[in-house]
């Protein structure tokens, strides 16, 4: 039965290695994976293209696979049948690929007897912290840890072959493509097959939704209110951006008591479906005791199932800058945070490195009215004074200028730039 399971996966492997895709990594970082041999963990969102880019790893070399979101392998599963059906399907393997592996129940078990018989891994997972946990446990030092999400900006541009061109080249045309581009973006995310087919966008991303709800919460931790899971995940999706507390869930959504809240919470973190900002600052027990801030892994969601009659671009493009900041390996509560100041005034992002904080970075889709800049403006000075940064960014739709106040410059970015800047792939 095994050697039948791993005969089929190996057939779906062959028409997976014949698709043309993004390219998701270079060629050095690809050489540098390969070269060590600790256990490649590559984490991220269902659907966001962790097995894609394991492939584009190990492309051009000779590599078993096991798939364990197939149903068939999980009740079969027999460790010494799985090497011996491997070594007959595969033999003479370099790389072994062992896709969504948090399926399998005690994985990591498995995963060291491999590492310690020789076996060079390549691991995907969907869930970050049950992974890293389990991880740190039983493979401590053993593995190093890639996280893959939906498209950037930047990777969409490159899909729909968008040159993105110097300054001095950006013609209004060429511009207008480009915000058009990145509107489409706001609304539908990233997910590789949204990108690919627009037009399945919200039954695509409802099913996911509710797949990642059932499969890697529901059943995993086998809740049993799932109304609950479910009237908490719809709460954070409407208010997506805005902060909470645990004791407002509790009251709001008639939850028992807040530990629940708490569990649920993490619970939906988990497999990156939601991800939590705290707020800064320099006492523990305060950013432990304040609201705070939710943000969807991709905007697609938001379109997908949330009740909006009209798209909130401001909320939405915050969201992108706070998933664009994830991608350029910030870390909620370790090194990035937001900040009321004293006079609550809110600054979106702080950006800290070691124990500096190194840039502030607040988000205004639209900032054509003088009030609306000098408040943007006065937030970011007030914040500045009491944070000690004066590396301030004011992410906006399209407005590009650097305003000096106190001899303190604050530079204005259009989003489309900033998003582009840090574009991760290398030709």
């Amino acid at each position: 039965m095994i050697n039948n399971i791993i005969y089929q996966q190996h057939e779906e492997l062959d028409g997976l290695l014949k698709h043309v895709y993004v390219k998701r990594i270079d060629v050095s970082a690809k050489a540098e994976y390969l070269s060590t041999g600790l256990i490649k963990l590559i984490t991220g969102p269902r659907r966001a293209g962790k097995s894609v880019l394991s492939l584009q790893l190990l492309k051009d070399e000779y590599f078993a696979y096991l798939n364990f979101d197939d149903d068939l392998l999980l009740k079969h599963f027999d460790e010494n049948a799985v090497i011996q059906a491997l070594n007959e399907v595969y033999p003479g393997y370099r790389y072994l690929f062992l896709d969504e592996i948090q399926n399998l129940p005690d994985w990591e078990l498995w995963v060291n007897k491999l590492y310690r018989r020789g076996a060079n891994l390549i691991v995907t997972g969907s869930n970050a912290k049950l992974l890293s946990r389990e991880m740190a446990t039983s493979l401590t030092g053993r593995y190093v840890q890639i996280e893959v999400f939906p498209f950037s900006f930047a990777e969409v541009l490159r899909f729909n072959k968008i040159p993105f061109p110097g300054q001095l080249t950006l013609t209004p045309q060429k511009k207008g493509i480009i915000l058009s581009h990145l509107n489409t973006y706001l609304l539908n995310g990233g997910f590789p097959e949204i990108v690919l087919n627009p037009s399945i966008v919200k039954n695509y991303l409802s099913t996911l939704f509710d797949s990642v709800l059932l499969k890697d919460i529901m059943r995993r931790f086998k809740i049993r209110q799932s109304q609950q899971l479910y009237d908490l995940s719809n709460y954070l999706l409407a208010n997506y951006t805005n902060p909470y507390s645990y004791n407002q869930l509790k009251t709001d959504l008639n939850f028992n008591s807040v530990p629940t809240v708490q569990k649920f919470v993490g619970y939906l973190s988990e497999p990156y479906l939601f991800l939590n900002l705290t707020r800064y600052s320099a006492k523990v027990k305060t950013q432990l005791k304040s609201p705070k801030k939710s943000y969807i892994i991709d905007t697609g969601f938001i379109k997908a199932r949330s009740f909006e009659l009209s798209p909130n671009l401001g909320r939405l493009l915050e969201n992108v800058v706070f998933t664009e900041l994830l991608r350029r390996h910030y870390k909620p509560g370790l090194d990035l945070f937001y900040y009321r100041t004293r006079n609550d005034r809110e600054i979106d992002f702080v950006c800290r490195k070691g124990h500096s904080v190194v840039q502030l970075i607040q988000v205004c889709y639209d900032t054509s009215t003088p009030k609306t800049l000098k408040r943007e403006i006065a937030s970011l000075l007030e914040a500045s004074s009491e944070l000690d940064c004066k590396n301030l960014l004011l992410i906006t739709w399209d407005k590009e200028e650097v305003i000096e106040n106190n001899k303190i410059n604050i530079q204005l970015i259009p989003a489309y730039k900033w998003l582009y800047e840090e574009l991760l792939i290398v030709d």
